[in-house]
């Protein structure tokens, strides 16, 4: 899914360049995946401050030909990362070639509630299902459910966030695949 990877050393602030897969795997089937070689294929990483607006930093992308960037606070320590595709899903909203897709994280059943993928994100699951939930702290809706719990549930287990029930499903290898939400806006038409 990722083409390109970070180096850095001890401490992500103390980043070294970005390596390209493509370049690591032909090291690596040639036997020559060293930390010179690995120096020498490693590209500068591109730095911007907190702050920049999207529209500035899409053409900041178009005009150094790149597409990702770490963000930096103002002491020079790295906040984060943008990619051109974050940007662009910021301003037109989520976007994908395979358009079957976007209904497989949610699936509305006969009672009304929804089945859910519990690794969707936060603001995908507000804009699918028009939910208010919190996107400033975990980034998906098990990840939520995790930090309203203080725990990894087991399946069967059941919660309310913000006036939403909400039904654990399904949780294997310490992650929670899915979940059953009623929504309100349901529960007010019945």
């Amino acid at each position: 899914q990722h083409t390109k990877i970070p180096i850095y050393q001890d401490d992500i602030n103390n980043l070294k360049g970005m390596l390209h897969i493509r370049i690591a795997l032909k090291l690596l089937s040639k036997g020559e995946l060293t930390k010179a070689n690995i120096e020498k294929a490693m590209t500068e990483p591109y730095f911007i401050p907190e702050g920049v607006p999207l529209h500035i930093q899409l053409l900041n992308f178009r005009a150094i030909k790149t597409r990702i960037a770490f963000i930096v606070d103002e002491y020079g320590d790295i906040q984060g990362l943008v990619t051109l595709e974050d940007i662009l899903e910021e301003i037109v909203g989520k976007y994908t070639t395979d358009i079957p897709a976007i209904h497989k994280e949610i699936k509305k059943l006969a009672d009304g509630s929804y089945l859910i993928d519990a690794a969707i994100s936060i603001r995908e699951l507000n804009k699918q299902l028009y939910t208010n939930f919190d996107t400033s702290g975990p980034k998906t809706l098990g990840g939520l459910i995790i930090e309203e719990l203080e725990m990894i549930p087991q399946a069967g287990v059941c919660l309310k966030i913000l006036d939403y029930p909400v039904e654990i499903m399904n949780v294997k290898n310490n992650r929670i695949h899915k979940v059953k939400i009623l929504n309100r806006i349901d529960q007010r038409q019945s």
